[in-house]
């Protein structure tokens, strides 16, 4: 049971409260669904990139060279220590931006990864887990809401909150007291960072698991005794103002935690397609425009796309070369719906990217900013629009689109998320085993352990 968080005044120090007194009874019933399709996704996404080249290099280079054994590396049957599970995991999770969505980053691709690998060295329980993945989606929540447009001062989200996140998932786990809770998070705080100029190569799929590793290791520090400012949070000099984005951050006002459950109303976005979400809404709403006709690339003049000022600053790759570039650029997603009606993993290979007839499209397309925002994710403006004008002066519009399959508004049925699943495990697992796991992890809080997900001995076995 929550208690004894309206007498406190830092928001550190209740912040520990909440995570000491939290338990699987105080969940909301609604948010476990969007828990266990969080595991879910996550698993299929770090399954998919397993073969992607970050795997290699934070496997061989930072990883087994420690020498630990702990918990299995991405249910391998490599063991390894859990926070380096948690490197690994978190860095492949993102590396291909394939991973769920909200609260302006990734919020799974750090949580799930730190959340098994800690709990495999634990032996905790799936309720145990689930609690801690809403505690840290909570935490993080809470301190999020207290500024805005963090991609303007050219933070990522996902790796300034992310070790917060996850430091306190782990304080669940290990069963912090509130003061050893309070030193976890202002550990992790410190190992907050990540520079959106890092966006179009692997280092941004990196940021996930660096901030999956701090946060159990800030966890375990706190543990072990380790100290750190009482008040690291909200301190004028700590956490809050050195990430502002140059507006007063809200350093003051009282902590929501456990009494408004920020999950059931910041739900998560999972993704159908590998590229920043800031594109998916166009390129859902380019395709639907166009079904059941065919229109030739050549005739297409110009196509206009009105969406919110914070993606368009995220978007930045107008004439994009590579995949990662092209996962930040809303003129491939539109050419890509054009062209390609698709946008999966194949359609963001380099030489697809690279493509005369996708090259020459890109020049026909604006990003027309919005400043009305979505109170959901300031990030995103509440619509977009898709206008397209041919050379024949047609012109062609999608309406606004506010929601697609995968948004918050409109999730992911269990037969959507398995096809993605299965597609994403293709190359790990047979249909059979993709099976047995995706049911598993659907009932990730009815498990005893971690021990009940099956070990893949496809991966990592060279």
């Amino acid at each position: 049971m929550i208690t004894g968080l309206s007498t406190m005044t830092s928001l550190t120090q209740v912040a520990g409260q909440f995570l000491a007194d939290v338990t699987y009874d105080d969940l909301p019933v609604d948010v476990l669904p969007m828990v266990r399709d969080a595991f879910t996704d996550t698993v299929a996404v770090i399954m998919v990139g397993i073969n992607e080249p970050i795997a290699d290099i934070v496997r061989k280079t930072v990883v087994e060279p420690a020498g630990l054994h702990e918990t299995r590396a991405c249910l391998s049957g490599r063991m390894v220590g859990a926070p380096d599970a948690a490197l690994l995991g978190g860095a492949i999770a993102h590396s291909l931006d394939y991973d769920d969505q909200s609260l302006s980053g990734h919020p799974s691709a750090v949580l799930v990864p730190a959340i098994l690998a800690e709990a495999e060295a634990l032996g905790s329980s799936g309720q145990q887990m689930a609690t801690a993945y809403v505690a840290g989606y909570e935490v993080w929540s809470e301190v999020w809401r207290r500024n805005h447009d963090y991609h303007a001062k050219g933070w990522h989200p996902t790796s300034v909150f992310g070790p917060i996140a996850a430091a306190a998932a782990c304080a669940v786990l290990r069963q912090l007291p509130a003061e050893r809770a309070s030193t976890a998070l202002a550990i992790a705080a410190t190992q907050a960072g990540g520079l959106v100029s890092n966006f179009p190569s692997m280092t941004k799929g990196y940021h996930a698991g660096m901030s999956a590793r701090a946060g159990v290791l800030a966890a375990r520090l706190a543990d072990a005794g380790m100290t750190a400012g009482h008040d690291a949070l909200e301190n004028p000099q700590g956490f809050l103002t050195a990430f502002s984005n140059g507006s007063e951050p809200d350093l003051r006002s009282e902590s929501r935690l456990g009494k408004e459950w920020y999950l059931p109303r910041h739900k998560l976005l999972i993704k159908r397609h590998p590229t920043c979400y800031f594109m998916h809404r166009s390129f859902e709403a380019t395709v639907s425009m166009l079904a059941g006709r065919h229109i030739d690339p050549d005739e297409v003049e110009m196509v206009e796309v009105r969406m919110g000022r914070g993606q368009i600053t995220v978007l930045v790759y107008d004439r994009p070369q590579t995949r990662y570039e092209a996962e930040f650029s809303g003129q491939f997603s539109i050419a890509a719906a054009v062209i390609l009606g698709r946008m999966g993993v194949p359609e963001l290979a380099d030489d697809v990217v690279r493509r005369t007839d996708i090259q020459a499209f890109l020049p026909k397309v604006r990003l027309i900013p919005m400043d009305e925002v979505d109170p959901r994710d300031p990030v995103f403006s509440p619509t977009e629009t898709v206008t397209m004008r041919l050379r024949s002066g047609e012109i062609i519009e999608s309406g606004p689109v506010a929601s697609i399959p995968g948004h918050a508004g409109d999730p992911l049925t269990r037969e959507q998320l398995w096809d993605k699943f299965v597609e994403c495990t293709a190359n790990t697992h047979r249909e059979s085993e993709a099976r047995a796991l995706f049911d598993l992890l659907q009932k990730i809080d009815s498990l005893e352990s971690t021990a009940q997900l099956p070990t893949c001995e496809r991966i990592f076995n060279d």
